[in-house]
């Protein structure tokens, strides 16, 4: 085995790797909410918390789409087109994690986040 096709490998690894914590982490929140809801400890937490867990196995996941890639494109003879496509998807996928983050946290990176009296 060449060394490209190693580095092919790779990036294909972690790419199947994003894809199972995006899916582990949906199968996973899907059924903490179904243990809630069937315990009949349901209550509107239960939409935030479930919405939460699973933008969060998004970004994780989505993390690890982007490193597959960098590793696929530039560490294997990087021509112009193939950088400019790497680009274009790591633009999307950042614009995606950043939009995912202010939704889960409901604020954007640069506010403070308020303190209250039973954080201090």
């Amino acid at each position: 085995m060449e060394l490209d096709d190693a580095i092919r490998w790779t990036g294909t690894i972690i790419d199947a790797f994003g894809v199972a914590v995006i899916a582990l982490g949906v199968l996973v929140a899907t059924a903490r909410i179904a243990r809630q809801v069937l315990g009949r400890c349901a209550s509107d937490a239960i939409y935030r918390d479930y919405r939460q867990t699973v933008g969060r196995a998004i970004l994780l996941g989505l993390e690890l789409l982007v490193a597959g890639d960098i590793i696929r494109t530039v560490a294997v003879r990087p021509t112009f087109t193939s950088v400019g496509v790497l680009v274009i998807i790591v633009l999307v996928r950042t614009f995606l994690s950043w939009t995912l983050e202010v939704e889960l946290s409901g604020r954007f990176p640069w506010q403070r986040v308020e303190r209250t009296v039973e954080q201090e």
